[in-house]
């Protein structure tokens, strides 16, 4: 630990701890509103159509014995103590555990999921485990089945579009009048905006006063109604009502695992969040609030059999009930957040990794950098969320699709766990198979009941799940294919330098930012424009922008140069490497952080340094970290943007010729050229391919943010190249 940094110091850890509670209490108002706001509907979920009829005080306890190993298993065992161990880098979620596995196990069928891996082993402090058995059979599984590697991609994507269901059905999730409902969902949708920093300070205190006011409700249940009522905690009572209930018993476990949902939230907005402030909100709060809260509304419900429906609020004492109402009420509009900021995450991730169309993320906060806000996605939930609420005022119906949704994306989550406790972990077998049994056997239960409502509004998630599951993974096809292309029909650098003499090509002022796909070679979209406009600048430079299965790339190896061909044809490659966390600067930044490389760069290759094997010259080159370096000065420069600056380099003896003409190109301006292609199955494609291609794909292409736009780059200095890609 280095001194210097304070790190460790009391200072620090006080600094820490308030850190960590302060985020605690922002997490309230954001990760645990839908596990809060359960109470509300399970019982009346849970006890339906015969067992309402004829219910028994056993059933009662039996059903809150249920709640409570549910709510212990699932939450708290699970989630809190195993599954938030399992983050990447501070980020969770399904595609976070697929991230881990794509470095580990090699399971990804992204290209550069061996870039990812290097990365992160070369900046892991961390003792490296040593490789069993059982990860070793795994890899060797997944690298010889390419369809191993497919399924679990589909597998994961399941789970993510599982989850954005979930967003689309939480706020659904009201008793109020159809007007009420949507004017309750527009103001909730519309603070999205704001940030989940300010929300969740907005939002805390409505969740505090919940959960203190559900538990001090069921404090005096308890007391009123059933003292005794703590002997259903006893799994005794579980096992005898799922015995003597039968099958109404084992329909009605639909509504019991009500009681867990929101809690896949507390791993998918990790990235909001830290792990300790989610551990300490939960396990010291929200979890023995929640237990009081089923306890008193079961010990109310066990001397009043008849007052089954909306029994939460029969149990509110009348002195006080309009207060707990309204409290209630606010409770519901907040208890939608944690599934929204948990849809913000997954498509963010998603995005960064090819398997969603490009949108717009606005990151709002500095110091939490996963607090993101999508307003592509916001509007379109909300948009959803209004249509469910109009269509399906039937709440009962709602909850059946609620529950079945739930329950998939915990179950995808335990078989990933499974092949993250082997490869990742490094522990035996055993470990992983118990954890399956443990979770999954629990989790297959309810999702057997769950299935069974599918024809009763089950039916719904899983229509959403596969109109987005196709929406990803045709996005991820597409782009599969279109870079392909590129790789396929690249032009060798020989024959680009040959074109020159031959089609009197001139060379203009300025620099050229060539962007593309390919790694290697000249991408064929630049051969296009060459061939049939025979000039290009000064100093090209290809740039390729990566998207690595990592949630941050370190500073030092976010650029990757390299020269092409002799030094006289001025040609450059650069490799801008994000992770699917990672911000993107301003245009303006960007440029003079790329212009500033690759003066490092040219002064490295001048004195000798970083020579590469085969004749092949690259360099992982630092970010400037301030305004001044060897040989590199940066001057603020006033024009455009207000915030645009100009890179001067201070010239070496050896580099004085290079870095005079780049000084000089970057004078005269830099032009961005990208490819508006369009992408289209070849004639002798199935019909299938044609339509997922030429419509779906090119439909998504065409309506979704363009490439330019997702950068930030300037209209005024972009050329876009026009080509057919045939694949």
């Amino acid at each position: 630990m280095d001194p210097e940094s304070g790190a460790g110091t009391p200072n620090s850890r006080l600094k820490l701890s308030k850190a960590a509670l302060c985020l605690a209490y922002q997490s309230l108002g954001v990760v645990y509103g839908d596990l809060s706001i359960s109470p509300i509907y399970v019982f009346t979920s849970t006890f339906t159509g015969k067992m309402r009829l004829h219910l028994e005080e056993d059933e009662i306890l039996g059903a809150l014995s249920l709640v409570f190993w549910t709510l212990t298993l699932i939450p708290f065992c699970k989630y809190v103590l195993l599954v938030l161990g399992a983050d990447d880098n501070g980020e969770g979620g399904t595609f976070a555990l697929y991230s881990l596995l794509c470095r580990h196990a090699k399971v990804g069928l992204l290209s550069d999921s061996h870039v990812s891996q290097d990365i992160v082993y070369s900046h892991n402090t961390e003792p490296v485990l040593k490789e069993t058995k059982a990860a070793s059979l795994l890899k060797v599984f997944f690298q010889k089945h390419q369809g191993s590697r497919v399924i679990l991609l589909l597998v994961v994507l399941l789970g993510t579009s599982m989850v954005i269901g979930d967003g689309v059905l939480t706020p659904s999730m009201s008793d109020y009048a159809v007007l009420i409902a949507c004017v309750i969902l527009v103001g909730l949708f519309f603070l999205q905006q704001y940030g989940t920093h300010r929300v969740g300070f907005l939002f805390a205190p409505v969740m505090i006063t919940w959960l203190l006011c559900i538990s001090g409700l069921g404090i005096y249940n308890i007391r009123h109604w059933n003292p005794c009522i703590f002997s259903a905690l006893s799994p005794h009572y579980a096992f005898n009502y799922i015995k003597m209930a039968g099958k109404d018993g084992w329909s009605s476990l639909g509504g019991i695992v009500l009681c867990i949902t929101g809690a896949e939230a507390m791993f998918a907005d990790l990235g909001h969040f830290s792990q300790i402030s989610i551990k300490i909100a939960f396990t010291l709060f929200v979890y023995p609030c929640l237990i009081l809260a089923y306890m008193g509304e079961a010990a109310y419900l066990s001397k009043n059999k008849n007052n089954i429906e909306g029994s939460f609020y029969k149990a509110i004492p009348e002195t006080i009930f309009w207060p707990v109402f309204i409290i209630a009420t606010l409770a519901t509009v907040v208890g939608s957040q944690a599934i929204i900021s948990a849809t913000f995450s997954i498509i963010s991730q998603c995005r960064a990794l090819s398997c969603f169309p490009r949108v717009k993320i606005i990151h709002t906060s500095k110091q939490i950098h996963g607090q993101i806000y999508i307003p592509e996605v916001n509007w379109t939930l909300l948009v959803l969320c209004l249509g469910i609420v109009i269509g399906f005022r039937d709440t009962a119906m709602i909850g059946n699709a609620y529950g079945l949704a739930v329950i998939i994306v915990m179950f995808v989550t335990t078989c990933l766990m499974f092949l993250v406790i082997i490869t990742v972990w490094k522990r035996a077998v055993l470990l992983a198979v118990l954890f399956v049994i443990c979770f999954g056997s629990v989790e297959l239960f309810y999702l057997s009941s769950c299935l069974n409502k599918v024809h009763k509004g089950g039916w719904l998630p899983l229509l959403i799940s596969l109109v987005v599951l196709s929406i990803m993974c045709i996005w991820h096809y597409g782009t599969i294919k279109k870079n392909s292309f590129e790789v396929e029909n690249k032009v060798t650098l020989d024959t680009l330098l040959s074109l020159g003499p031959n089609l009197s090509t001139k060379r203009v002022p300025g620099i050229g930012l060539i962007y593309s796909s390919v790694t290697s070679g000249v991408p064929p979209m630049f051969a296009h424009f060459v061939a049939n406009f025979p000039a290009f600048h000064n100093i090209v430079i290809f740039v390729t922008i990566q998207s690595l299965t990592v949630p941050t790339i370190p500073a030092c190896e976010r650029f990757v140069v390299s020269r092409m061909g002799p030094p006289a044809s001025r040609l450059f490659r650069c490799v801008v490497r994000y992770g699917y966390k990672d911000t993107r600067k301003d245009v303006y930044t960007f440029e003079n952080h790329l212009i500033e490389t690759l003066g490092e760069f040219l002064q490295c290759k001048a004195n000798g340094i970083e020579e590469g094997d085969n004749g092949v010259e690259m360099a992982v080159m630092r970010q400037p970290s301030s305004p001044r370096m060897d040989g590199v000065s940066v001057h603020p420069e006033s024009g455009v943007g207000g915030g645009r600056r100009k890179v001067r380099f201070q010239c070496m003896d050896k580099t004085s010729k290079e870095m005079a003409e780049l000084e000089e190109a970057r004078e005269a301006g830099l032009a961005y050229v990208m490819g508006n292609t369009c992408v289209i199955a070849s004639e002798t494609s199935s019909w299938l391919k044609k339509f997922v291609i030429n419509i779906v794909y090119g439909f998504l292409r065409r309506n979704c943010r363009r490439p330019a736009t997702a950068l930030g780059v300037p209209h005024r200095c972009l050329i876009e190249v026009g080509m057919v890609y045939v694949v």
